[in-house]
């Protein structure tokens, strides 16, 4: 029997909620396909901050080095922690275990509604692989003389060979995987080189050698302009879209609207040679205005465990996840706030554990 050590940080705000749903799911799985899981919580939040002036401990990348994935519920309270100090520990494991791959599936499931008239489950079908590691989020540059007239700040932008060539690399395998499954085979490169004359130029050039290896995908380039447009106007263009980090987390919230709202936005952040664990979660943050209520939509949590099966290789279980929310949704007797129902976060989730 498969046993997987799962770290669970259910961080701020709905995180608790939506952390929640995500292990008894993957409890319910373990039962039904035969597989353990061994489920250990860190209470690494704001709150953890004001008592002890950090948001994780130092040796925090050691511990969770243990484990074979770690889950995120979402992180952040600017009430409490300034947002640029309370991201410190997604970034932290991010880059220190190299999950150079951010995930985004973008796929709108049948009913489901979206404000975007386009948006079709026939037409919304594409995954964004965001670059996670460096780029425009390096954190590098500083603030010189802030409250002086003459006051400036620099923020420099990393894009290295290496970072560039291995995650425009996994977008054109998983676009030849996806051709294999009956998707259409493509690569679209999000760029904006016409403005960005060294970092985008670099990145473009890149993409083309990468491209070059695969004659047997489709390639197109988009500027990052054009394709908030076209993901509106014709979304059925996209298979695979490969972006920098800044402009694929700017992309993938137009896409968690194609698909029907931030709810049902699943993420992973990968490593794709497990040399360290990847992390899990859904892409909404912490949503305050909703936390302890019982409203959140707790279906991106459960995708984004779905993703952490997959990455496990536990691709049945993996594939009854989905089709057990979509019979859910399609039923649609079941539906939170967000979907213009009335029922709870753990409804919700239990109907989906129910037809799983």
């Amino acid at each position: 029997m498969n046993q997987y050590k799962i770290a669970f940080i259910p961080g701020d705000g709905v995180g608790p909620e939506v952390a929640a749903e995500a292990m008894m799911t993957l409890e319910a799985c373990a039962k039904k396909y035969s597989f353990a899981i061994d489920c250990t919580t860190f209470d690494w939040n704001c709150d953890y901050y004001l008592k002890r002036g950090r948001m994780m401990p130092e040796d925090a990348l050691d511990t969770l080095k243990q484990f074979d994935a770690v889950f995120l519920g979402s992180v952040g309270d600017p009430s409490k922690v300034p947002d640029h100090i309370s991201l410190i520990p997604l970034l932290t494991i991010r880059q220190g275990f190299e999950q150079y791959v951010n995930l985004r599936p973008i796929k709108m499931l049948k009913g489901v509604y979206s404000p975007i008239s386009t948006a079709t489950p026939e037409t919304v079908d594409f995954v964004v692989v965001r670059e996670n590691a460096e780029g425009e989020y390096s954190q590098l540059g500083g603030m010189h003389f802030p409250d002086a007239p003459h006051g400036f700040a620099t923020q420099m932008a990393v894009f290295t060979r290496k970072g560039c060539e291995r995650v425009i690399r996994y977008a054109f395998e998983l676009a030849r995987k996806r051709k294999a499954e009956g998707h259409m085979g493509k690569v679209t490169n999000c760029t904006k080189s016409n403005a960005l004359g060294y970092s985008m130029v670099f990145w473009d050039r890149i993409f083309n050698e990468v491209a070059a290896q695969y004659p047997d995908i489709e390639t197109d380039s988009i500027l990052v302009d054009a394709i908030t447009m076209f993901f509106c106007t014709r979304p059925q263009r996209f298979d695979v879209v490969v972006a920098s980090n800044l402009f694929g987390d700017i992309i993938t919230d137009l896409g968690s609207v194609l698909q029907g709202g931030m709810g049902f936005a699943a993420g992973a952040n990968l490593n794709p040679e497990r040399d360290f664990p990847s992390m899990f979660e859904p892409i909404h943050g912490s949503a305050l205005d909703l936390a302890g209520q019982g409203k959140v939509n707790p279906i991106a949590s459960i995708e984004s465990a779905r993703l952490m099966l997959e990455h496990f290789g536990e691709q049945e279980a993996a594939d009854n996840i989905l089709k057990a929310v979509q019979k859910v949704l399609e039923e649609g007797r079941v539906r939170t706030p967000d979907m213009r129902g009335s029922s709870t976060t753990h409804e919700l989730g239990e109907a989906i554990r129910a037809a799983l």
